[in-house]
């Protein structure tokens, strides 16, 4: 039997690696933590609660790129992305 694993195919919308698999699943990116909840640019601003608690995606973001974690304290979480991730 072949090995029916889904492969990651889809953009994480905060540090845009491909390492979700679907979009709006929930799914936790490892490279940088943050939970799909499938919040994307039209609403990045809006703090929506729920699983990325207090962050808007535009603050998580810039997060990203300033620290290398959607929420700093997510750091121990994180790891930089691979090769088929980029």
């Amino acid at each position: 039997m072949k090995d029916c694993k889904k492969v990651a195919s889809y953009r994480c919308p905060c540090c845009s690696r491909l390492t979700l698999k679907g979009r709006g699943m929930f799914e936790i990116c490892p490279v940088r933590f943050w939970e799909d909840d499938w919040q994307d640019n039209h609403d990045a601003e809006v703090v929506r609660g729920g699983p990325n608690r207090t962050l808007s995606l535009a603050v998580a973001r810039q997060n990203h790129l300033t620290t290398g974690a959607s929420d700093p304290v997510d750091l121990p979480h994180v790891r930089g992305p691979t090769s088929d991730e980029v």
